[in-house]
């Protein structure tokens, strides 16, 4: 009955602390619940968002009353097992106002007889209360009642991209983490030490950004002009006519700081001969049939090449690169007469010679 009074009460006052920034400014935190509420220091004080600033929020954060605090930075979580308890978070992530529930195993309960109790993800980024003691309930009699030892425990670091995982108490380590589009610079874990300072300094979270695409020859980038690129921003390559894109025509900003792909304009190319037909996209066909008499970067071109000793034909295949197309070196171009007089004695017209003679 108690507990589930208490966890009404408490479900009531954490909607209150959410709602606090769009209330009138004259209206107060709403008495405080949560007596036992362990607290370092108290983020700036306020009326309003407007008397915070860095995307903080004027919310009411228990015994501090109107403060200046960021809903979306978070206590540590997951918490290291306990020992005879096991803790559950009842809210969605562990940022602002969320509560958990400290539950003693069967068997054990903690000074005051409870068995559970409920803490606070405060504004200083630290759980409400003391770090819980369930200790062995005597048989047939109330739990005993120990001493309590209050827990101290070390500062967290105040920096939006970085989230904490683990307990900040003395002895405790934590591990870090930055959130997507950042790296950590710094160490990755950290141990509190029992004078309340940390092992190493806490680490930063620096943003990856990618500096501005080049811009591309006989082309244009369709994006928006930035000193800085963030990671996950696109852009996009455009060629200008008679021009073909080589690589994908939209390139992303990696993790690492550099864009997914150098994309490039690429010139078509001349085909070399003029009186032998080719081979292209695998038609054979006489070159000035071809649009303008020339291939796109990449194409490959077959051209037709006469046997030194037989009345036979074989080819080679060459590819267009950036505007140049090489010839095959056992390619010669039929004369002109060769062309009008005798076209059925073209090298491309020819048979094709067997296997066995070009070995």
């Amino acid at each position: 009955m108690e507990r589930s009074l208490l966890v009404s009460l408490l479900c009531v006052w954490a909607l209150s602390s959410l709602s606090a920034a769009s209330v009138d400014t004259t209206e107060q935190c709403p008495e405080r619940i949560l007596g036992n509420e362990r607290r370092q220091t108290c983020p700036k004080k306020c009326q309003q968002d407007k008397d915070c600033g860095n995307k903080r929020q004027c919310l009411c954060d228990g015994q501090c009353g109107l403060s200046c605090v960021a809903p979306g930075r978070t206590c540590p979580w997951p918490l290291p097992p306990g020992k005879n308890f096991d803790v559950a978070l009842l809210s969605p992530s562990p940022s602002f106002s969320a509560l958990l529930e400290v539950r003693c195993k069967p068997g054990f309960a903690m000074h005051n007889g409870l068995d559970s109790t409920i803490r606070r993800c405060q504004g200083d980024r630290q759980w409400s209360g003391d770090e819980p003691v369930c200790t062995a309930s005597p048989r047939g009699g109330l739990a005993a009642e120990p001493v309590l030892v209050p827990e101290v425990s070390c500062s967290l670091p105040d920096d939006e991209l970085l989230s904490v995982q683990g307990s900040a108490i003395v002895g405790s380590t934590i591990h870090y983490q930055c959130a997507a589009g950042s790296v950590l610079i710094g160490n990755s874990e950290n141990i509190c030490h029992e004078n309340q300072t940390w092992q190493y300094p806490h680490p930063i979270c620096r943003r990856v950004v990618c500096p501005p695409p080049k811009e591309v020859e006989r082309g244009h980038l369709v994006a928006v002009q930035r000193t800085a690129y963030e990671v996950g921003d696109t852009i996009y390559y455009l060629c200008k006519k008679n021009f073909l894109l080589d690589g994908p025509n939209q390139v992303t900003c990696l993790p690492n700081g550099t864009w997914s792909a150098e994309p490039a304009c690429r010139a078509r190319c001349p085909v070399p001969a003029q009186r032998s037909r080719v081979i292209v996209g695998g038609v054979k066909r006489w070159p000035y049939d071809l649009t303008d008499g020339v291939v796109a970067h990449g194409e490959n071109v077959t051209f037709f090449c006469k046997h030194p000793e037989k009345l036979c034909s074989f080819t080679a295949t060459e590819v267009c690169v950036d505007g140049q197309l090489k010839q095959p070196s056992c390619y010669l171009d039929p004369t002109w007469l060769q062309f009008k007089l005798f076209p059925h004695r073209l090298v491309s017209e020819i048979d094709p010679c067997d296997p066995a003679d070009l070995q």
